[in-house]
């Protein structure tokens, strides 16, 4: 069903009526002459310019794209605030498989459309998206990060991200067991990839017990032979989470993790991970706690990525950012103490502690 502008119903009843909306600003672009459609989602300005990657995807439909970048913009307005960052969130999705259409033509088009915003959003890279093109992007609009450091940016911001994900995991540790060490326990990382490998680095770098998988043979085998003791290897994620003796589960590959199939049969005391959105709808976090499974809400510990394109518009410095990135260990340890408090899921405490700081930057 579509209403008289011909956009589809239930994505309008996202942005102007539901809780999940609230947007400020959705923008449809297209280019036809490079094959660009995309959408930018701005979901909020209040703490500063929206700041979110692109994601490329090949998305079964328009509608599937625009409720993802709905939902990625907002997800960026809680990551930002949590991470202490004077930006608001939005996020922009180029629909079509970036293998066949991506394009020098189609990424400056791209870049005109995000300048056109003025600067209220600033882009970074995503799924689907890389260094070489946010420089591409960057030929057309100044509001652009995620760069090359030859192009005057900070390049991969896997290396913090995991940093990030690390100091989470600390933190779980300290709230859980009351000592932020890992060594001696078992963790489990679905997902080795740009992330994951470095995670797994930190882990085994702690004295930590660490069981891998992951779709990509290689990436596993990467791993193993740069660590040839103390890391094992599992079959699937299915295998994973159900391994016996395990700590925590460390989801750093798809979202939607966290669902009615894996929560019952996790046998992790804690889930801390890379990856975005990792609960696959409202109520998961819930169930997480009525199991008695810590979850360290996956947008406050992989914000070591956005701390980093943040910091290269004011001129990159990794000692500064690392610094930012290991406060994500109070905030973990804040947001557990706070859902204490309110007797809520540590999910839930993060979203009241970024939607006070939304609040009172609106009323400042």
């Amino acid at each position: 069903m579509t209403d008289v502008t011909g956009a589809p119903a239930d994505v309008l009843h996202t942005l102007f009526q539901s809780d999940q909306g609230g947007h400020e600003q959705v923008v449809l672009c297209q280019d036809r002459a490079s094959g660009l459609k995309a959408v930018i989602a701005l979901h909020s300005t209040a703490l500063g310019p929206a700041l979110g990657g692109t994601r490329f995807y090949p998305y079964a439909s328009e509608q599937e794209a625009v409720a993802d970048a709905l939902n990625l913009a907002r997800g960026m307005s809680y990551k930002n605030a949590l991470a202490g960052l004077d930006h608001g969130g939005g996020k922009a999705v180029i629909i079509g498989d970036p293998e066949q259409i991506k394009s020098e033509e189609l990424l400056l088009a791209y870049g005109r459309f995000v300048a056109s915003l003025g600067g209220r959003y600033v882009t970074a890279c995503d799924v689907g998206t890389y260094v070489a093109d946010m420089d591409v992007v960057a030929r057309e609009c100044r509001w652009t990060t995620g760069r090359s450091p030859e192009n005057g940016g900070a390049g991969d911001s896997s290396v913090l991200t995991a940093f990030g994900v690390f100091q989470g995991m600390r933190a779980s540790a300290q709230h859980l067991w009351g000592d932020p060490t890992l060594r001696g326990r078992k963790v489990g990382v679905s997902g080795v990839g740009k992330v994951g490998h470095h995670l797994v680095d930190h882990l085994r770098e702690d004295g930590a017990e660490v069981v891998i998988t992951d779709v990509r043979a290689e990436s596993v085998r990467r791993i193993l032979d740069r660590h040839p003791s103390g890391v094992t290897a599992v079959a699937d994620t299915g295998t994973l989470i159900r391994t016996e003796g395990l700590d925590i589960y460390a989801p750093c590959a798809l979202g939607g993790a966290l669902n009615d199939e894996t929560v019952p049969v996790l046998t992790a005391r804690i889930v801390c991970g890379a990856a975005n959105n990792q609960l696959a709808h409202p109520g998961v976090e819930k169930d997480l706690a009525d199991r008695g499974i810590l979850y360290a809400p996956d947008y406050v510990v992989n914000a070591g990525g956005v701390i980093q394109v943040a910091d290269e518009l004011h001129g990159f410095d990794f000692d500064r950012c690392k610094a930012k990135a290991t406060k994500i260990f109070d905030t973990t340890l804040a947001i557990f103490a706070r859902a204490k408090q309110d007797g809520i899921p540590p999910a839930a405490a993060a979203d009241r502690i970024a939607e006070q700081r939304m609040a009172e930057a609106r009323r400042g």
